[in-house]
């Protein structure tokens, strides 16, 4: 019995859209039929992510998103909605990181990276599931899915990068209690822990000195890419993840194991 992939008539938002891991996962959901909102501050980025997804046959919609800004957050959400329809799919993927020590991290650094990676994908996450939840009051067989991008990170502490460490192990209780809460009415929360995947945001530095030594220590000494994501994402957004609630998935080629 095989299994098909097919989003059409779902409409997916994805944050972070503009570069890397985002722009991916909007493609392959475009490329399985889902309606595509491409959500960033960077709306030049955004654009030629519209055309290119256009030009393959997608669809695809384009609205600004400060995740910093929780004004924002509900404008952008208001207008993916009147763009595209009611959103069935969050891919909650917006995170920044910064290479620091634990005793060099000041308020403002402190702020920049749970601002974002915490705070502001947890406004996300509520905004959409508000709307969700109203619609399974008048539609309780309707599925939702939310899939919050946390990281190895989050479960393994990393050299050099612990306030993003700490910041992505909130993702991963954050994303328990919204499964807990919100399974009540159809919306499915689970969470994707990336290990070290190569995209143009990190391409410089894992070919530097340091990053290939940090390559060198990873148990196949490889790292992966953004395609690498692609099966575990339809899984988790699709209907066929019904049973998959308050899941911690890790993607990082035993990494977390080591």
């Amino acid at each position: 019995m095989g299994i098909e992939v097919n989003f059409e008539g779902k409409i997916a938002l994805v944050t972070g859209a503009s570069s890397g891991l985002g722009a991916r996962f909007a493609k392959i959901l475009a490329q399985a039929g889902a309606q595509v909102v491409l959500a960033a501050r960077r709306l030049d980025r955004l654009k030629e992510l519209r055309a290119e997804i256009e030009s393959n046959g997608g669809a695809a919609h384009v609205v600004s998103l400060d995740v910093t800004d929780y004004a924002s957050i509900k404008a952008a959400i208001a207008h993916a909605e009147t763009e595209a329809g009611p959103i069935d799919i969050l891919v909650n993927n917006s995170g920044v990181s910064a290479m620091q020590r634990l005793v060099d991290v000041t308020p403002e650094d402190y702020a920049y990276v749970m601002d974002t990676n915490l705070r502001g994908a947890f406004f996300v996450a509520q905004e959409v599931a508000k709307r969700m939840i109203v619609r399974a009051k008048g539609e309780p067989n309707k599925q939702h899915r939310i899939i919050n991008i946390a990281s190895a990170g989050g479960l393994k502490v990393l050299p050099q990068i612990g306030i993003y460490c700490i910041s992505k192990a909130g993702v991963l209780h954050m994303t328990k209690s919204m499964a807990v809460e919100w399974g009540r009415y159809g919306i499915n929360v689970n969470a994707i822990c990336p290990g070290y995947i190569e995209t143009e945001l990190n391409r410089e530095h894992f070919a530097s000195e340091q990053g290939l030594a940090l390559v060198n220590m990873l148990p196949r000494k490889r790292l992966g890419e953004p395609a690498d994501l692609d099966g575990l994402l339809l899984l988790l957004a699709g209907d066929e993840s019904r049973f998959i609630n308050g899941a911690i998935m890790t993607a990082d080629d035993g990494m977390t194991a080591w």
